[in-house]
């Protein structure tokens, strides 16, 4: 909600966009486009917390160009950063010493890959917001939504975040209140996990009608390797170790690029162990003996982690608000088994944009934009995820190898004959609800990083360029201090320091007192979003900090 006790700028606007990923840039491009076409003028807004377009932007990502094909058709003309087409897809089981390639025909044919391309989301991101900016759509990075403005139960714009205020809540010299930016509709495209989703969930029960959402934490290195190791269009896919097979989760290795193979790891964060270092496990994976030979002599040049929503089907909540919508992985279209969202995001944003513009066309503003739901539901969007709606519950419930392979059967008959022995299978309780007192874990030592193929987090850290004012309010808010101590810490021995991919959390022991004492580093912080997931008491709030702070991805 708007902070009405301090007078702040306004602007207007037809309609408010936040986040400049795939889903709010596709949005305001197909506003555009559909003005255009149309004779009309339409006045768009994009605003980012990233210091640039880009910046906070990270996926594998291999694009499926479906919903780019529908968008620019001609985006090879345009010269849009998609060069790499997938040449050869393999798909493997680990042991610790070796392991098994599956053959690629026991897959379903919306599993292939082949016709998608491997690069950097983060380019593609850039490159649609140089498109969205020729069509006059107004972009503005830096400024985070910090609050929503709602007035008479409506979504009438957002606030963005003051600048200028100190630690201790006082003002710095130059401080600026935030401005608000009203629009007869606001299209909410933060991402997993966002800040205002939260809100806007809770307050219009949004997801009263489905099941938990889902996350799982990805972890992702770029490096430029050898020409001689380099396989332009390989993607590979790993399930099986470091993990155990009660915990869910895989790889990816992308070559791509000028010799760049995009590595990466996802945990599942429904993972019942609070022993589990996500980062860890990912450094762990890169020494298996089929995987370190592509790095040997290569150059690891960025870093980064973000939570990925996993609910899929079952978990998409109500879209439409009044006076608004969420478009993207703010309401989480990620297709699990096929570890893609970013086509499903755009193709969403689109949807919901065509929705807007014919009630504004109508003369219509703040209503619920019923026409983005209906159009949701006979999307191709949707019938692939139902296709895959029992992947991810019957991976969390029979083990990694049992569950993939029911997964496999339940994908092929849904393709085969549009329906499913399942039927639609539940999540259960929230990620944070699964995991379990450390008492009940062995604790797991995990080997020590030899800075040459295993890094720690703070060197992994600054190579995601992440920098935060240093004298601003922290922006990850515990609710309960003593909690944190009583639970998170003597239940569950602390999994923030394990969880968080950057080293954000710390429990200290005073040398004096001997109290251990919770330090956030939130200056460390790459936006994952995974404390405010995981946390076993949901007692971690993550808001925005000030604008521009944050990671600064390159080629992610």
């Amino acid at each position: 909600m708007a902070d009405t006790g301090v007078e702040r700028e306004s602007m207007e606007y037809d309609v408010v966009i936040v986040g400049a990923g795939p889903a709010g840039l596709s949005a305001a491009i197909r506003l555009k486009q559909q003005a255009e076409a149309e004779g009309q003028e339409i006045n768009v807004a994009v605003i980012e917390k990233g210091g640039e377009v880009g910046a906070h932007i990270l996926s594998g990502v291999i694009m499926d160009p479906k919903a780019m094909n529908e968008l620019f058709p001609d985006w090879k003309e345009r010269g849009a950063p998609l060069d790499t087409e997938v040449k050869d897809d393999r798909f493997y089981y680990l042991n610790e010493k070796g392991g098994f390639r599956f053959p690629n025909f026991m897959f379903p044919p919306l599993m292939s890959n082949h016709g998608c391309y491997a690069g950097s989301l983060g380019n593609i991101c850039k490159w649609l917001a140089e498109q969205a900016e020729a069509m006059g759509v107004e972009i503005y990075p830096g400024f985070p939504a910090a609050g929503l403005v709602i007035e008479d139960d409506v979504v009438k714009g957002v606030v963005t975040g003051d600048f200028g205020v100190a630690r201790d809540g006082g003002h710095k010299d130059g401080y600026q209140p935030g401005m608000e930016l009203r629009g007869k509709y606001t299209l909410i495209a933060e991402g997993a996990r966002g800040s205002l989703a939260k809100v806007l969930l809770e307050k219009y029960g949004l997801n009263s009608d489905s099941e938990p959402q889902k996350y799982g934490i990805g972890l992702k290195e770029l490096w430029q390797v050898k020409p001689e190791r380099f396989k332009p269009g390989l993607v590979q896919h790993t399930m099986g170790w470091p993990l155990d097979n009660k915990t869910g989760g895989g790889s990816f290795l992308y070559h791509w690029g000028d010799n760049f193979v995009s590595v990466g790891f996802v945990v599942h964060l429904n993972y019942k162990n609070p022993w589990i270092a996500p980062f860890e496990e990912f450094q762990r994976f890169k020494t298996h003996p089929d995987i370190r030979g592509t790095f040997e002599g290569a150059e690891r040049v960025s870093y980064g982690a973000r939570a990925i929503t996993e609910g899929g089907y079952q978990s998409v909540p109500k879209l439409a608000f009044p006076g608004g919508a969420l478009i993207g992985c703010s309401a989480g279209f990620v297709n699990v088994p096929r570890i893609k969202g970013s086509h499903n995001a755009m193709k969403t944003g689109m949807m919901a944009a065509e929705a807007a513009f014919e009630a504004i066309k109508a003369g219509r503003q703040g209503d619920t934009l019923t026409a983005y739901e209906e159009a949701y539901e006979t999307s191709w969007v949707a019938k692939d995820l139902k296709k895959v709606r029992n992947a991810k519950p019957l991976w969390s419930k029979f083990g990694t190898f049992i569950g993939v392979m029911l997964g496999g059967v339940d994908m092929w008959t849904n393709t085969l004959f549009g329906m499913s022995v399942f039927g639609t299978m539940s999540h259960g309780g929230t990620d944070a609800e699964a995991l379990e007192p450390a008492d009940q874990h062995q604790k797991i030592a995990y080997p020590k990083p030899n800075g040459v193929l295993t890094f720690d987090k703070l060197s992994s850290v600054f190579l995601s360029n992440t920098n935060h004012e240093e004298d601003q309010p922290v922006h990850l808010k515990v609710k309960d201090m003593e909690l944190q101590k009583t639970s998170e810490l003597e239940v569950y021995a602390g999994p923030s320091a394990r969880y968080c991919p950057a080293g954000v959390y710390e429990w200290v022991k005073d040398e004096t007192s001997g109290e251990e004492r919770f330090v956030i580093n939130a200056q460390n912080c790459v936006h994952c979003k995974t404390c405010d997931i995981k946390d076993p008491n949901q007692n971690i709030n993550w808001t925005t900090p000030e604008g521009g702070g944050g990671p600064i991805y390159v080629n992610m």
